[in-house]
């Protein structure tokens, strides 16, 4: 069985000042919303934080960053976020911009134990600055280090007391390969049900990879709405 925490603070625990995060999610589809509010309540500082993006200004990772508690952050886009843009700017953070399906495999390669691997993405480019690059059948690939993280918080529709985790629709994407990547990796679910309710055959992240899991309500906000007239 899992630490099945009760509240989000005890989840966050012990995550302290100088900690790296990788943190589920794409834009705001997929976030550990509450898990994160957790921290920005905890007022850790210090962190690098590893994610695809950074929230909006008022909501996600970007209520850390309204704080000042992320030091350095390693992802692929900046989107909307003018606080983000404003650090980066001013010089108050360090950003570490990666080609997205890099970033993906960089998190995925952390997780499987493999330590790097070559890819065309950024040859030839300012990503490339200072890596090894090495030719395969007449084409130039970049060395890429893989990633992990000292504590991984991910979003799950679903989630068992083993640990076991089912994520529902696009809210999959980097939950899954960032859920293994961490050495303790806290799952925030929907629902939380008894060992063996769930179909083995529909669980995306296996207990293994999992060492806590706490229950909650998501707000599920809209990254940027449109409407058609």
């Amino acid at each position: 069985m899992k630490s099945i925490y009760t509240t989000f603070q005890d989840a966050v625990a012990d995550i302290t000042d100088g900690s790296t995060l990788m943190v589920g999610g794409f834009g705001l589809c997929g976030i550990p919303e509450n898990l994160i509010k957790a921290l920005v309540e905890k007022g850790v500082k210090e962190l690098t934080v590893i994610s695809n993006n950074c929230g909006v200004d008022d909501w996600g990772l970007g209520l850390l960053l309204r704080n000042k508690q992320i030091k350095k952050i390693i992802g692929s886009y900046v989107g909307e976020n003018k606080e983000f843009e404003r650090q980066v700017l001013s010089g108050e953070i360090e950003v570490e911009l990666t080609p997205q399906g890099t970033l993906a495999e960089k998190i995925r390669a952390g997780g499987a134990g493999i330590p790097a691997f070559y890819t065309p993405a950024g040859v030839g480019t300012p990503i490339a600055e200072g890596k090894e690059i090495r030719e395969f059948n007449g084409k130039e690939y970049v060395l890429e280090e893989a990633l992990t993280a000292d504590f991984s918080l991910v979003s799950a529709w679903k989630g068992d007391k083993m640990g076991n985790l089912v994520y529902r629709k696009t809210a999959r994407n980097f939950n899954p390969m960032i859920a293994a990547a961490g050495k303790v990796t806290i799952a925030e679910v929907e629902m939380l049900v008894d060992a063996g309710d769930l179909d083995p055959n529909s669980i995306h992240t296996p207990s293994i990879y999992v060492q806590g899991i706490i229950q909650g309500e998501l707000e599920k906000r809209i990254e940027r709405r449109t409407v058609s007239v």
